[in-house]
């Protein structure tokens, strides 16, 4: 049977680690959904409409990965596509109680999911989509991190 893996997060905007983690995922697995979360409450700087589209343009190069978005719990969002695996990354010791607490929860209201954690790359390891973010807000450049496309978004949306 092909296993469905999901990988969900915000991507606020999608950064080099995540394609870091998305390249790799996409080779552990029969297909990887990068599953983009509304998140309204963390306030993202770009909407559900242009992440999915910047993701399209930096991870559309792998064959096996699909983008989708989603409002969703995540567990309902996999049931939908029929997916028990669910990948994160884990950059730092300070993710593991997070993610572990999130694993632990999906599992609880669904045993069927399982979580597979990819450490990224050493040179993604201290890259967060919120560092991206501030860096470019207060005019720092953030070429190195990001695909030219999400740079040259960040330009434009931070003026």
């Amino acid at each position: 049977m092909p296993t469905k893996a999901i990988y969900p997060g915000t991507f606020d905007p999608v950064t080099n680690g995540h394609l870091d983690l998305a390249e790799r995922a996409s080779s552990l697995f029969d297909q990887i959904v990068v599953a983009i979360s509304a998140s309204p409450a963390k306030q993202p700087l770009f909407s559900l409409e242009e992440r999915i589209e910047l993701a399209e343009q930096t991870l559309g190069h792998i064959p096996n990965l699909e983008i989708a978005g989603f409002s969703s719990l995540l567990i309902n969002f996999m049931a939908k596509r029929e997916a028990s695996i669910v990948v994160r990354g884990l950059r730092a010791v300070s993710d593991f109680e997070y993610e572990f607490q999130l694993a632990a929860m999906n599992r609880r209201l669904d045993n069927t999911i399982e979580t597979v954690f990819l450490t990224p790359a050493e040179n993604y390891t201290f890259l967060s989509a919120t560092l991206v973010r501030e860096i470019a807000a207060l005019g720092g450049d953030v070429a190195q991190f990001v695909h030219p496309v999400v740079n040259q978004a960040l330009l434009k949306k931070i003026g």
